[in-house]
């Protein structure tokens, strides 16, 4: 995507930024938010190939949009500076550094992919700017004595990983299984999380090991390599383009495995709708927060709500995209963490206060699962739930399930 040049402009609330060029949004009144603006920044790919996952950054707009209208936050409205990475870690440095250094943002915010914040991450530290809730489940951003300033939100890969590999000990403890996952830290980190309880004999369970680089156009080789394997299992690791691209062109080669879909892939409305639901039947992913497609939500209070704010303040956002409901409760984390800090919104005042999160609930998580942080625990999200995909929606099943250990 080419930035398109156009006349830079400022305003309490929310900006989303293409490039280095600021696209002007309607101004919400801003009640009683009459304070100095709340100001964090973020990157997201709004380009490139993870651009499916840009509604995230939309979404949480429109949240920060609805906080103002509501008088804001102990008075002060939230400004958001959202600038397009491209899912480029060059260009992530680049942003960020612009966001930090000329924007003077206080903290940033739910900067997405783990190749990005890899890119960023010594950087932040040393600037000790608060780095909240990036938007990949890398186990590495849980590692608040190297990186204090570094904080994390998706269930962990790893705990992802384990989780699936703990299911097939207990119920197809004799599967062949072929795993595709993306060459970097994260698609490793989900695969650490499958081999750390696939060990010994064990470990002869995995038969083949296929990987891509984002920059590929298709997934299609890798899979007709791994069906060639004779595994009867599969483990799909991989962003929604990706993801789409696996599930249609397994089925369509004929290969019919137990297939997992990683979380960060398994949004009906970006990934199994363009690849067809038909093909999807019977995947089984892990799920952590409600799925707005799923019928047993249908009256729940907290989606209800959900659904009006969509229809209020992001009506071009795809209701059935689960992106839209992990932006909107990631904006809730953020806002409860600001509300906190009271009056002193200094970053070691926003530090600390993420780090007292404490049985925070978020009414779309899953019920049974609550967000907790520490001095020494930076990732809020520890557990999950299987589902299974029917063909129209997921469905959960089974007991609320941690990492092996």
């Amino acid at each position: 995507m080419t930035a398109v040049n156009i006349p830079r402009r400022r305003w309490l609330g929310s900006s989303l930024a293409l490039g280095a060029s600021v696209i002007a949004a309607p101004v919400f009144a801003q009640g009683k938010a009459t304070g100095k603006p709340i100001k964090l920044g973020q990157t997201m790919p709004y380009s490139g190939p993870a651009s499916a996952y840009g509604t995230i950054g939309k979404v949480e707009q429109g949240y920060f949009k609805m906080i103002n209208d509501q008088g804001g936050v102990n008075g002060h409205p939230i400004e958001l500076i959202s600038l397009d990475d491209g899912y480029s870690p060059p260009k992530a440095v680049e942003q960020v550094r612009k966001l930090v250094e000329q924007e003077d943002v206080l903290a940033l915010f739910q900067t997405l992919g783990t190749p990005s914040n890899s890119a960023i991450h010594k950087y932040v530290n040393a600037k000790k700017v608060p780095h909240l809730f990036v938007a990949t489940g890398a186990t590495k951003w849980n590692d608040p004595k190297n990186y204090p300033w570094t904080f994390g939100f998706n269930l962990s890969y790893q705990t992802e990983g384990e989780i699936y590999a703990r299911y097939l000990l207990k119920n197809k403890p004799g599967a062949k299984i072929a795993i595709l996952y993306q060459n970097d830290d994260y698609g490793k980190d989900v695969l650490a999380g499958v081999k750390h309880v696939l060990t010994g004999n064990n470990a002869k369970m995995i038969v083949k090991e296929a990987t891509y680089e984002v920059t590929d156009p298709t997934v299609d080789s890798q899979i007709l390599t791994l069906q060639s394997s004779g595994a009867d299992t599969f483990i799909n690791i991989t962003t929604p383009k990706f993801a789409a691209q696996a599930v249609r062109k397994a089925f369509d080669s004929g290969w019919k495995p137990l297939h997992f879909l990683n979380n960060v892939g398994a949004s009906v409305g970006s990934v199994l709708t363009p690849a067809g639901l038909d093909k999807a039947v019977g995947c089984i992913t892990v799920q952590y927060y409600k799925d707005a497609t799923d019928p047993q939500w249908k009256d729940d209070p907290a989606m209800l709500e959900w659904r009006a704010f969509m229809a209020r303040y992001y009506r071009d956002g795809n209701v059935e995209d689960a992106s839209n409901v992990y932006g909107y409760i990631a904006a809730q984390l953020m806002v409860q963490v600001l509300k906190q800090c009271g009056n002193d919104f200094s970053r070691d005042n926003i530090k600390k206060q993420a780090e007292s999160i404490r049985s925070f609930r978020p009414p779309l998580l899953l019920p049974g699962i609550a967000m907790n942080m520490s001095p020494t625990d930076h990732a809020p999200v520890e557990q999950a739930q299987l589902s299974k995909f029917d063909g129209k929606k997921w469905s959960l099943f089974g007991e609320v399930l941690g990492g092996a250990g």
